[in-house]
């Protein structure tokens, strides 16, 4: 199970960062958006969310790959991945694929690590 869970950790590590980093540095040129996808990415960038997520992306990733602070990246990371699925379920469906590996991961993670989130749910 251990060897199951340093190769998905790194994997979603590895996928985290390289949408963090296409989208911080341009990497990749955005082809040009239409219909609800322009209007779900106009409205990101009035408030500038797209960087603020990109960078907790990168900071998840990091955590993944190095394996330093999983526990708190897999809690950080759970509402991004929400928002990706249900973005790709609704407006763009031909790209869940990711966004379900990253789910599937991150569930799985959070169960191996479920001994760490312990303190969070005990009644004083």
């Amino acid at each position: 199970m251990k060897i199951t869970m340093i190769i998905v950790r790194t994997l979603m590590g590895l996928l985290l960062l390289f949408a963090s980093i296409t989208f911080l540095f341009k990497l990749v040129p955005v082809p040009p958006l239409t219909g609800a996808t322009k209007v779900y990415n106009e409205g990101l960038a009035v408030v500038n969310a797209m960087m603020v997520v990109k960078v907790f992306e990168l900071l998840c990733g990091i955590a993944f790959i190095t394996g330093r602070f999983v526990t708190l990246a897999v809690v950080v990371i759970f509402p991004i991945i929400i928002n990706i699925i249900l973005f790709h379920a609704i407006v763009l469906p031909s790209g869940i694929g990711p966004g379900l590996f990253l789910l599937l991961g991150d569930l799985f993670l959070a169960y191996y690590y479920r001994k760490n989130y312990g303190p969070l749910f005990a009644v004083k």
